[in-house]
């Protein structure tokens, strides 16, 4: 259903709000010519200016249309429209928020900008699902309480009834929270969202993991009808086997050309309680990104691909990102999720030091 002006700008002052902006702040909107969501855009930006915060607009032109199989802005990593770019990124790193409605996950650019102290918010779903989740305080509280189940653990360990066994040693990376806003110095966050996650020790996970029919596959957008079998052996998806969906993830991900993009990447579970696993099939798969699959409270999300976001050394320019249904998922032996629900553990709130 469509979303009008008045409930989108609301809804962009709660988050900003929550992101602390303040009156004479500078904010800038990174957009791509041709694709970012103009109701989106046009809302945040009135939302900043009636905050008092001065808003500007940098807007660049797309890349890498010649190499990706998809539209969809995480299907193809790596150079982003920043790349080279010196100015543009000094004007970011200048400017006390970045909007990002662009996509800048996973580049180089983002670290330095991050780095400087900067604070990145990206937002690219349609109005709908913005709207629908916008982030609260609660919603924190509920994630830094899945990250600390993380914090210190040593090794996950995810099985399920459809054959799943995975045994993923910790330690080596730390733990990322997302909660939808960007309340401190140096934060990236990511609207909508709700998960904790973090990466195994590199080259040290090993067992099965099974894509049940009903999971669902990203970028691709799609409900899995035929399970597929992925074994892995010291942090490396070896084998992928089953039906026509897994000749179809086969192909997409050789399509690469490149080894490294069948690592395991991040690993964690969602816990966002107002978005739904059953919505996926509801919108075009060129309006969405899916975080509604990755953020639905209960799932196992594990990823193939890069793990330089958390300062490894690995770039590949294919991510994989499944959400599992049905899985539990222990930390050291102590379940968190049992059969695809969050147990007491994941909905208590944290002590505050």
């Amino acid at each position: 259903m469509a979303v009008s002006d008045s409930d989108l700008i609301q809804a962009w002052t709660r988050v900003l709000t929550l992101s602390r902006l303040k009156r004479g702040d500078v904010v800038t909107v990174l957009t791509t010519e041709g694709v970012t969501h103009p109701q989106t855009l046009r809302c945040a930006m009135t939302a900043v200016g009636l905050m008092g915060a001065r808003a500007n607009r940098l807007d660049l032109s797309p890349v890498n249309g010649d190499k990706s199989l998809s539209r969809d802005s995480l299907a193809y990593l790596g150079t982003t429209p920043l790349s080279g770019n010196r100015a543009a990124i000094a004007a970011l790193k200048a400017s006390d928020l970045v909007i990002d409605l662009m996509t800048l996950l996973f580049s180089p650019e983002q670290h330095d900008i991050l780095q400087g102290g900067g604070k990145i918010l990206l937002a690219v779903e349609p109005p709908e699902i913005l709207l629908r989740m916008v982030p609260t305080e609660e919603d924190k509280q509920r994630v830094l309480a899945c990250a600390a189940l993380l914090e210190g653990a040593r090794e996950m360990r995810v099985r399920s009834a459809a054959g799943t066994d995975l045994v993923c040693p910790l330690g080596e990376f730390p733990v990322m929270k997302e909660y939808g806003f960007v309340d401190e110095p140096g934060r990236w966050d990511h609207w909508p969202s709700g998960f904790a996650l973090t990466w195994p020790n590199e080259g040290a996970t090993q067992g099965r993991i099974v894509v049940d029919r009903g999971d669902i596959l990203l970028p691709m957008k799609s409900y899995v009808n035929d399970p597929i079998v992925m074994e892995v052996k010291d942090g490396y998806v070896t084998s992928i086997s089953g039906g026509v969906d897994a000749e179809l993830l086969k192909d997409y991900m050789s399509s690469f050309g490149d080894p490294e993009a069948y690592a395991m990447s991040h690993i964690g579970w969602g816990a966002q309680e107002r978005a739904r696993w059953s919505t996926l099939g509801l919108y075009d798969r060129e309006a969405t990104i899916g975080m509604d699959a990755r953020a639905y409270a209960g799932n196992f999300l594990f990823s193939l691909g890069p793990n330089n976001e958390v300062g490894g050394s690995r770039t590949t320019a294919c991510h994989m990102d499944i959400p599992l249904r049905g899985c539990t998922v222990t930390l050291d032996g102590r379940e968190v999720v049992r059969e695809g629900r969050l147990l007491n553990e994941c909905l208590a709130t944290p002590e505050v030091a």
